[in-house]
C-alpha cells in the first residue's frame, strides 16, 4: 500500500494523472552498502591485525589503508541517511512527493557523501602504491614508474574535487534541479551528468594505473605458470570490482 506521503501528494494534485501510487512508492535502492562496508573493514583489519601481530609491523602502507578506511563510516551514514529520506525513489517521485526542504538536505548530504568517497579513493590508491613501492624499492625502473602513477593520481584528484565544489556558481551544496525555485535561478550550474561522467572516467583510469603494476609484476615473475594465473586472476577480479559498479551510475 503506498505511503501517506505518496496518498497525500496525490490528493494534493502535485502528481501528474499518468503516475501511479504504486510507481511513486517504489525503491530503486536497498540497504545494499552495509554489503560493501563490510567486507572493506573485514579485508581492512585482519591484514593489518595480523601484519601487527605476526610480522611486527604497521608501515605506510598500513596506515594509509586506515586513514583511507575511516572516511567510509562517514560515507555510510550519509548513503543511509540519503536511503531513508527517499533519494533511492523515482526522480518522479523527488519531483513531486519529497518536501522541498528534504529536496535541498538530501542534495547537500549526496554533495558531502561524493567528496567523502573521492578522498577516501585517492587515500586508498596512495596506499596501495605504497604497498607496490616496498616490494619493488630495489628496482629502479618500478620505482619510477609508481612515482609518475601517484603524481598522476593526486593531480587527477584535484579537478575531480573542483568539479564537485564548483559544479554550482555561487559554490553551494545543493545542486538544483531546474523546477527547484528559486534556486533554480539563482545558481549557474554543471549537469550532474558530465560531472559523474568526468569523474567516473578519471577514476577509472586512476584504478587501470594502479592494477598496471601489479599486472607487469606478474607477467615478469619467475614462477610456475599455476602461481603467475592465480595472481592474474585475483587481480583481474579486482579489476571487475573497479568496472562493474558503472551502470548504477546511469
Amino acid at each position: 500500500m503506498p505511503g501517506a506521503d505518496v496518498e497525500s501528494a496525490i490528493r494534493d494534485g502535485r502528481v501528474p494523472s499518468d503516475i501511479s501510487a504504486t510507481y511513486l512508492d517504489q525503491s530503486r535502492d536497498h540497504s545494499g552498502h552495509q554489503y560493501h562496508f563490510r567486507p572493506s573493514y573485514t579485508f581492512t583489519r585482519w591484514p593489518l591485525l595480523a601484519r601487527i601481530t605476526i610480522l611486527k609491523r604497521f608501515g605506510l602502507d598500513d596506515a594509509l589503508a586506515v586513514f583511507a578506511w575511516a572516511p567510509l563510516v562517514p560515507f555510510v551514514g550519509l548513503c543511509y541517511k540519503l536511503i531513508l529520506i527517499g533519494s533511492g525513489r523515482h526522480y518522479a517521485y523527488i519531483q513531486y512527493v519529497m518536501p522541498r526542504a528534504v529536496v535541498d538536505a538530501s542534495e547537500v548530504y549526496d554533495f558531502a557523501a561524493h567528496i567523502i568517497y573521492t578522498t577516501s579513493l585517492l587515500v586508498c590508491r596512495l596506499s596501495g602504491l605504497a604497498l607496490y613501492y616496498i616490494l619493488v624499492k630495489q628496482h629502479h625502473t618500478y620505482v619510477l614508474a609508481l612515482r609518475m602513477i601517484a603524481a598522476f593520481i593526486i593531480m587527477s584528484y584535484l579537478p575531480q574535487l573542483f568539479l564537485l565544489i564548483f559544479h554550482c556558481l555561487p559554490v553551494t551544496g545543493l545542486w538544483p534541479y531546474n523546477w527547484q525555485l528559486p534556486a533554480a535561478n539563482e545558481y549557474k550550474r554543471l549537469a550532474w551528468g558530465i560531472v559523474y561522467s568526468v569523474n567516473t572516467a578519471v577514476s577509472l583510469c586512476n584504478d587501470f594505473l594502479l592494477y598496471g603494476i601489479p599486472a607487469v609484476m606478474i607477467w615478469r615473475l619467475d614462477c610456475r605458470e599455476s602461481g603467475r594465473s592465480s595472481s592474474c586472476a585475483y587481480y583481474a577480479l579486482e579489476s571487475w570490482s573497479s568496472v562493474s559498479p558503472l551502470p548504477d551510475s546511469y
